[in-house]
């Protein structure tokens, strides 16, 4: 308890499955529905035990419809989506990759409905330069200072919640070569860019390859210098996927994953690190028996690259071959060969075939259930799924069942005080009681005491810890109309919570100087003063031994610009009287009296 008063005065980018083959129109008849309806097919959680909302992820310009469904079914498992719309062009150019994609279907449109599922918007910008550009121009402070303006720029002007880099050409595009001479011009870029979003009360956050333990011997991809970034940025996305790529294997396995996540926990808060999920699968051939006709034989070959699908079309895939995928406990993910057999025309006109034993990998609601597990077993911020959309339903409802078990506790806070009016310069304790829904305390849990006037926005005076009972008491002095109210701080374990609001009535105080008895019938002068000094405030006398409509009518006065008065009165019957002043009140404080006197008419 605080002993005196509180004075208060006045991705991967190389992902991609293609374009939407939904037609505008029925994008539009989609959002449309979304939007004009109301109705939210939200898979919502039982109102005792609502899922954490540990799940995020990119939207991409190309699958809009998919990706909007998506949120749509999971918005009570979603606090932070990914618009993947933007990428960067120069040090002061942005270009918007989804209004090309969308051209029937505004920005606007989308972003109504993030807004109106209450899901914060932090869009990704991808780096769109050639090799080395971006690396040149954060190594000069000017370029630097523009590259941070035009982002800044784009992040102010659609008010967005914050912003996403995904930079992924220092990885994949420059040479590691480059990597000493980019990584402290990163870092430097990051801490200026943090500085920048966080003074307009916007997130950064930034997404990456994975990085390892250096005491391992396998660094990953350290340009990006998660530990020299990590006091700034408010999130990290490790993109814990593209594992397998040239050859057959597991999309992103378990183990290697986690060796990733134990990493960043060691240098990072684990709130800010979400971890990165596969919405896709790949499909490698390795083995071809046969002549494959000519229109396929560059694609059908154990040289070519795998394809990819999207998680939601796996088990028709496995299906439609005959198979059924196998869960490998080892990478936490699903596995299933097959065989396709390919008809056509060789390159000289004759008939032609040949058999391809395929192989894919994909994670599904089991792998997807680990990978939620992690959450939980790390305390982490989330996960984050590249892409929105792609998953199945089962996937989707997997993780849920995760955040049911690991959803923080509700908080019910209130606040009461000694006093609901006060004059000025007399303190009010204020008592605010956090418990559990089941009533039990919540102890050591940080609070802060805010306020606002009739015309002001809530800031904090005080910030407290709850003791052993779940209680903070604070003493506050007031100096007008106030409404105050307790604010606890979220955590891992528990929600935050916002107590009921109290009103506080500040009233000018009145210092004066009755007699101790006059005569009755005679008349007597009174002096006094208010504070705050205040000119014309009507003072007036009460007596409430009396009907004052009859013996007291008449006595006031109003105060001169020191806020002193004298106000002249007379009583004319005998006897002790039961009297005080009173004060009008304003705008900013309410009407005050003074404690009432036994005063004796002789």
């Amino acid at each position: 308890m605080n002993s005196e008063p509180i004075s208060v005065v006045g991705r991967s980018a190389r992902i991609k499955l293609g374009p939407s083959k939904l037609r505008s129109r029925p994008l539009a008849a989609f959002l449309s529905l979304i939007l004009v309806s109301g109705i939210f097919a939200i898979q919502s959680a039982t109102a005792d035990n609502p899922p954490r909302k540990i799940l995020s992820g990119w939207l991409p310009y190309y699958a809009t419809a998919s990706g909007l469904g998506s949120l749509n079914a999971n918005a009570d498992l979603i606090q932070e989506v990914n618009p993947f719309w933007f990428t960067l062009k120069s040090a002061t150019k942005i270009s918007d990759l989804y209004t090309p994609a969308n051209p029937n279907m505004p920005m606007l449109v989308p972003l109504q409905v993030m807004q109106g599922l209450k899901i914060q918007i932090v869009p990704t910008i991808t780096d769109g330069t050639a090799k080395g550009v971006l690396a040149g121009l954060l190594s000069k402070g000017a370029t630097r200072a523009q590259v941070v303006g035009t982002i800044l720029d784009v992040v102010l002007k659609n008010n967005f919640d914050g912003i996403d880099l995904d930079f992924e050409n220092f990885a994949f595009v420059d040479s590691t070569s480059t990597w000493p001479a980019t990584q402290p011009n990163w870092i430097q870029f990051v801490k200026d860019l943090a500085i920048a979003l966080h003074i307009n009360g916007k997130t950064l956050s930034i997404t990456t390859p994975v990085l390892f333990d250096p005491a391992t011997g396998k660094k990953g991809y350290y340009v990006y210098a998660w530990a020299d970034i990590a006091s700034v940025v408010d999130r990290i996305r490790i993109m814990t996927y593209d594992y397998s790529t040239a050859t057959p294997g597991p999309i992103g396995p378990i183990t290697w994953a986690e060796s990733a996540v134990k990493y960043a926990v060691s240098v990072i808060p684990a709130s800010k690190v979400f971890l990165g999920i596969a919405g896709y699968g790949r499909d490698w051939v390795t083995k071809v028996d046969g002549i494959c006709p000519a229109n396929v034989a560059s694609v059908v070959s154990p040289k070519a690259r795998a394809a990819t699908f999207v998680m939601k079309d796996a088990i028709n895939l496995a299906a439609s071959y005959g198979v059924v995928p196998v869960y490998t406990p080892k990478y936490g993910e699903s596995t299933f060969t097959y065989y396709k057999i390919y008809s056509g025309k060789a390159s000289s006109g004759a008939a032609t075939s040949c058999t391809a034993t395929r192989t894919a990998w994909f994670q599904d609601a089991q792998g997807y259930a680990l990978r939620a597990n992690l959450v939980g077993k790390y305390r982490l911020g989330g996960l984050a799924a590249w892409t929105l959309g792609m998953e199945d339903p089962t996937a989707s409802e997997a993780i849920r069942t995760v955040a049911k078990s690991i959803a923080p506790d509700v908080v019910v806070g209130s606040i009461v005080a000694n006093e609901t009016s006060a004059a000025i310069g007399e303190p009010v304790t204020i008592f605010g009681t956090f418990q559990l829904p089941d009533s039990r305390p919540i102890p050591s849990v940080p609070v802060s005491v805010e306020i606002r006037n009739r015309l002001g926005d809530w800031h904090a005076i005080y910030t407290g810890i709850t003791d052993i009972n779940g209680i903070v008491a604070v003493p506050v002095i007031f100096a007008e109309l106030t409404s105050v109210r307790m604010v606890s701080e979220g955590s891992w374990e528990r929600l935050a919570e916002t107590t009921n609001t109290l009103d506080i009535a500040v009233q000018s105080k009145i210092t004066w100087h009755p007699p101790s008895s006059l005569k009755a019938g005679a008349i007597y002068s009174i002096t006094g003063r208010i504070q705050p000094a205040t000119a014309n405030k009507v003072i007036t006398f009460e007596d409430a031994s009396v009907d004052l409509g009859k013996n007291a009518t008449g006595y006031s006065a109003k105060t001169d610009g020191d806020g002193n008065f004298v106000i002249a009165i007379s009583i004319a019957s005998p006897g002790f009287h039961k009297v005080r002043l009173g004060t009008t009140g304003d705008d900013k404080l309410a009407p005050g009296f003074s404690a009432y006197i036994n005063l004796l008419v002789r």
